[in-house]
């Protein structure tokens, strides 16, 4: 099996779920979560998630692991970042993103709930 099949192959032992077009599958690990994140080609924030959040921007940190794919972020002050595998990600809360080009972004995500900035010592939103 290729790594990309990997990457995206069923797991075992985890809540799956797809919400807002992205699959989510999540495993608790003592205070905090281990996520794989699939976002397809074509797939952005403000689209397909602000709907069913209900906020402007998305308000969540998100640190991990780009494993698969490109995604671009953009804050409120116009501030943009790209991201492409392989790569660290860290995304302060208050931005919309997407995903960059024709291949699911994978991202192998670290959080913990709504304590994810804090807990990794990141601003509460983008600052310069």
């Amino acid at each position: 099996m290729s790594a990309a099949n990997v990457l995206m192959a069923p797991m075992i032992g985890v809540e799956s779920r797809v919400v807002g077009g992205v699959r989510m599958d999540v495993v608790p690990v003592g205070t905090g979560r281990v996520k794989r994140v699939i976002y397809e080609p074509g797939f952005k924030w403000s689209t397909q998630m602000k709907p069913v959040v209900g906020t402007d921007l998305c308000m969540h940190a998100h640190v991990g692991f780009l494993a698969a794919g490109s995604i671009a972020i953009a804050y409120a002050d116009g501030c943009t970042r790209t991201f492409t595998a392989p790569q660290v990600v860290d995304v302060e809360p208050g931005h919309d993103g997407w995903v960059v080009g024709d291949t699911p972004a994978v991202l192998i995500e670290f959080d913990f709930l709504g304590e994810t900035a804090a807990r990794f010592g990141l601003p509460d939103a983008h600052r310069h």
